[in-house]
């Protein structure tokens, strides 16, 4: 039996069986890089998670943080939601690690985010920790996301579900700071948070329009299926991304 009901006005939550379709791909990594563009260290470690964006396997996302504008430029696509997001991983982990260029790969470990084979190895030691075992599908139709997070029996971990609008490309001429003179190209950087609902092990989805990403030049999407709470983020279990244009 399928139970809908209305979020928000626009969300539609549904509790559902899981549905028989056509399998999806699963991604292995999350790779958050926090950076800014205060940061001289930074613009190695940009380009490189341009390059991991051609990995379908791989959702790379760039969150800038806002704690270098002092340094005499201001981030143009910082949020201090970002910044403390950063400061919640490292809390979460308990080493007080926040610098940047820094990768946090599946929510769990953290790496230079210039160094490829670090974020590789990662990559590898976060799922032996459980990261990354479920398969969200998140798709494109009539306008409307969809996003399902499918069923776990006896689950032992609750998580949140949240839906990020990104902007797949941002380039920025920067006129004052460690990088003047520079112009940077940034990828798949975070531009909005929504949370969607929480996933205690039973099958869920969500309907949102695309409108409500509409905005900060998103095109892309992501859903995030994460352990732990905004305060304390743990592993990051499932995540998909889709283009929305």
């Amino acid at each position: 039996m399928l139970r809908c009901s209305l979020a928000y006005a626009a969300i539609v939550i549904c509790s559902l069986a899981p549905p028989h379709s056509a399998a999806h791909a699963q991604s292995r990594a999350v790779i958050e890089l926090f950076t800014s563009q205060g940061c001289s260290s930074c613009p190695p470690a940009d380009q490189l998670l341009g390059q991991l964006t051609a990995d379908p396997s791989l959702v790379p996302v760039s969150v800038p943080v806002d704690y270098w504008d002092y340094l005499g430029w201001k981030d143009t696509l910082a949020d201090p939601r970002h910044t403390a997001r950063q400061k919640a991983y490292a809390h979460a982990r308990g080493d007080g690690q926040v610098y940047t260029p820094q990768v946090v790969v599946n929510g769990i470990l953290h790496a230079v985010g210039s160094d490829k084979a670090a974020i590789e190895a990662a990559i590898a030691n976060s799922r032996k920790n459980g990261a990354m075992s479920l398969l969200p599908t998140l798709t494109l139709s009539d306008a409307r996301l969809n996003v399902m997070v499918p069923e776990v029996a006896d689950a032992r971990t609750s998580a949140e579900v949240w839906l990020v609008g990104l902007a797949r490309a941002a380039t920025i001429a920067i006129g004052r700071g460690e990088n003047k003179g520079r112009t940077i190209t940034y990828h798949n950087v975070v531009r909005r948070w929504m949370k969607l609902g929480d996933w205690t092990g039973n099958a869920h989805s969500w309907t949102i329009p695309v409108q409500m990403l509409k905005g900060a030049n998103i095109d892309e999407a992501a859903v995030l299926v994460q352990s732990g709470t905004t305060e304390k983020p743990k592993a990051i279990l499932g995540a998909a991304l889709a283009a929305i244009q």
